[in-house]
């Protein structure tokens, strides 16, 4: 919880007191389970705290990660109570429910296939089939004949209760292709190797690994990240094609658990990069691609808060950073055979307020992606004349995706349009002609008509005077006096920006008369690397003091009503939920919390987990510190609930969830429960057969986005 003076903040708009008519929606629940009480005390720097419900945390959930079936019994007994009470206080909604699915299901080209990207004499794409929940990753010639599939997604899922193909990686001579695969949902990954002119596997089997390949020059092997028992990335094999995974040579291994490792290749593929990094801090080492057993070259060691990434240029490499102060990243040159940095030149300035976020190379221009005031654009150098020109668009609110090319030698390159009214549009884009040709506008079956919507950028006045933007997104006919229910999600964290655009499912809710907005908070990047720096450590209250702001604007705009606004957010974003039920419960009419980081003290003290050591630079080292124990203990959504009157809340949950275990959501609607003055249900639904992502086929995900949403609805009194 932030502090007890800041609870109030939307107190003074209405009562604590939820609306009876609210209430009424929930009317006749069974009683909720109630979680067994077993009170185990921990003690760091002096302080003790006691936790009723640790139990809940698995001893062995490394084991149950790879096997659900060892969970505990009593445990499993608990989660499965909890699901049957969800279910029961949502059975009123269940057609709603079907309907909500039908209605996105039918936004979704079934038979939908990419443009497939020319690599050589191939052109790689990935489609659908109607009725199919997973991707068919396939090839064609380039010039023109029949299709090859290469691995298909619904053959490989057949009989498995999860399955997720991740990387599907096509080797330099296209020979082959290694593919990856979770089916467990706990991410780790296994690799196989396919041989395209025979179409079977080979009997090479990689297990335990992080799921992308590296190929060497030769295509007779490729490298790859081993994931260890705690699940961390740590080590980087070479595997040689033809033999057992026992026999892969060790290229690299990183001792510091604070640090994680991967591996990837390079457009022109004469060199392997193995890439080391926490939240601030990145490494890179280098490795010939045609002789992967010899010694990593290392770039530039790593020096607290430094970052950067290299990119190849024939001759030169490119490097985007911040060294040197530049907050906001500025792109450097260096020689190919001397990039470190005593060698880099200025090739793009830092220029304050001016994010650079990416950059890739070809033969004759040099391309970036950059956001400004909150906008994103695509910016093309010559690398002949040094003339630049940007590619943006005219909206208020829009996203761009920089795709480019599989190839150096190219004059052309891919993006992505899209805004919160215009769903996704294909571009190849010549960066010598600046000619865009349309490839690909996603198609909705069901119909969409833009001219029908509106979107917009409001500001909403933060606590400290700064502004947050929110994007908008209603129907034309919506009627704006103050009583639109309206979604407000909100992530912030890790400095990743949320961007406006295109969603199919969110119009399920516009449909029905909802504002759809998403608050651009400090802790992502929406305004610059500032923006996230400000919403992290001691500064990462302002994350969830700007999500309150929103909604009190929005408010005061006269969109809606505190008691119509559902808040929204999952993982990091689950946090924000959390801490905002803390501090605020009144602006929100209900709450929905998806694999919500809500134990943040428990788990940042917890060093044997997955992201803990590496996560300490975003959010603080509560064991080396007590200054940064008592900061996280002020807010840790878990250690705050307090006894208050809390809306309705939904959260959900993956058992095999290495990110955000299990047991997080579990504990906090256990003691939310306890707290509570409210008779507004809290509500738990967890995925016992999926992890962080939840149910991996594309319409499976549906299903579970109609739920959501079904609640979103019957808190408002819309269901």
């Amino acid at each position: 919880m932030i502090a007890s003076r800041d609870r109030s903040t939307c107190v003074s708009i209405r009562s604590t007191a939820l609306p009876e008519t609210f209430l009424a929606a929930f009317d006749n629940l069974p009683s909720p389970p109630q979680a067994e009480k077993r009170p185990a005390v921990d003690t760091h720097h002096g302080i003790s705290r006691t936790d009723p419900y640790a139990w809940l945390r698995a001893d062995n959930w490394q084991e149950v990660f790879k096997d659900p079936s060892l969970l505990d019994p009593a445990i499993r007994a608990h989660l499965e109570a909890e699901n049957a009470y969800q279910k029961a206080a949502m059975a009123d909604t269940e057609e709603l429910q079907k309907l909500l699915f039908a209605e996105m299901r039918g936004r979704i080209k079934e038979d939908d296939s990419s443009v497939p990207m020319p690599d050589g004499p191939w052109r790689y794409g990935v489609r659908y089939v109607t009725g199919g929940e997973h991707p068919i990753h396939f090839r064609e010639p380039r010039e023109g004949g029949r299709e090859e599939v290469l691995i298909d997604g619904d053959r490989e899922a057949a009989g498995k209760a999860y399955f997720r193909l991740a990387d599907v990686s096509h080797a330099p001579d296209h020979t082959h292709v290694a593919w990856s695969y979770d089916d467990k949902g706990s991410e780790f990954f296994t690799i196989r190797v396919r041989d395209l002119a025979t179409g079977s596997d080979l009997d090479d089997r990689v297990e335990n690994t992080g799921g992308s390949v590296a190929w060497v020059a030769d295509s007779t092997g490729f490298l790859y990240t081993a994931v260890d028992e705690n699940h961390r990335p740590n080590r980087i094999f070479y595997h040689r094609l033809g033999t057992k995974q026992a026999d892969d040579r060790l290229i690299y291994e990183e001792a510091d658990p604070g640090f994680f490792i991967g591996v990837s290749g390079s457009r022109l593929n004469d060199v392997i990069y193995i890439g080391i990094n926490d939240h601030e801090t990145t490494e890179c080492w280098m490795i010939p691609a045609d002789d992967p057993l010899a010694a990593p070259k290392l770039v530039s060691g790593r020096r607290t808060g430094v970052e950067y990434s290299l990119t190849e240029g024939g001759d030169v490499f490119y490097v985007l950073t911040n060294a040197g102060g530049a907050k906001d990243f500025k792109i450097m040159e260096a020689p190919a055979h001397a990039p470190s940095p005593e060698h880099w030149r200025e090739v793009v300035p830092h220029r304050p307020g001016r994010l650079i976020l990416t950059v890739s190379a070809y033969r004759d221009h040099l391309v970036w992606l950059e956001r400004e005031n909150g906008l994103p654009r695509i910016v093309v150098r010559d690398r002949i004349t040094g003339t630049d020109h940007a590619i943006a668009f005219d909206e208020e609110a829009y996203s761009l995706g920089f795709h480019g090319s599989l190839e150096y030698d190219t004059d052309v390159v891919r993006f992505t349009y899209s805004s919160m009214t215009t769903p996704t549009e294909l571009y190849d884009y010549d960066m010598r002609t600046r000619q865009r040709t349309l490839l690909k506008r996603d198609e909705v079956p069901s119909g969409h008509d833009p001219a029908q919507y509106v979107t917009r950028r409001i500001q909403a006045s933060a606590h400290d005077g700064e502004t947050v933007p929110v994007t908008l997104l209603y129907r034309k006919d919506t009627p704006l006096d103050g009583t639109a229910p309206l979604l407000l999600y909100g992530y912030g964290a890790y400095g990743i920006s949320i961007p406006a655009s295109f969603s199919s499912t969110s119009l399920s809710l516009v449909d029905r008369g909802f504002v759809y907005a998403i608050a651009h908070i400090r802790g992502g990047k929406d305004k610059g690397f500032a923006w996230y720096e400000e919403g992290k450590r001691e500064k990462k209250t302002n994350t969830f003091r700007d999500f309150v702001s929103a909604a009190r604007a929005l408010v005061a705009m006269g969109f809606t009503s505190h008691d119509r606004i559902v808040a929204q957010g999952g993982s990091a974003g689950g946090m924000l939920m959390g801490a905002v039920a803390n501090m605020a419960p009144s602006c929100f009419g209900g709450i929905i919390a998806a694999v919500p980081f809500v134990d943040v003290l428990s788990t940042m003290l917890d060093e044997t987990l997955p992201l803990t050591p590496p996560e300490w630079p975003e959010w603080g080292n509560p064991l080396a510190s007590e200054r940064d124990y008592r900061m996280i203990a002020a807010y840790s959504p878990y250690d705050n609930v307090s006894r208050q009157a809390y809306p309705p809340i939904l959260a959900l949950a993956g058992l095999t969830d290495p990110r955000v275990t299990y047991w997080e959501p579990a504990k906090w609607v256990a003691r939310l429960r306890d707290y509570s003055t409210s008779s507004a249900p809290v509500l738990l639904r967890t995925n016992m057969s999926a992890g962080h992502a939840g149910a991996s086929g594309r319409f499976q995900r549906l299903e579970e986005i109609a739920c959501e949403y079904a609640f979103a609805l019957k808190v408002v009194g819309k269901s």
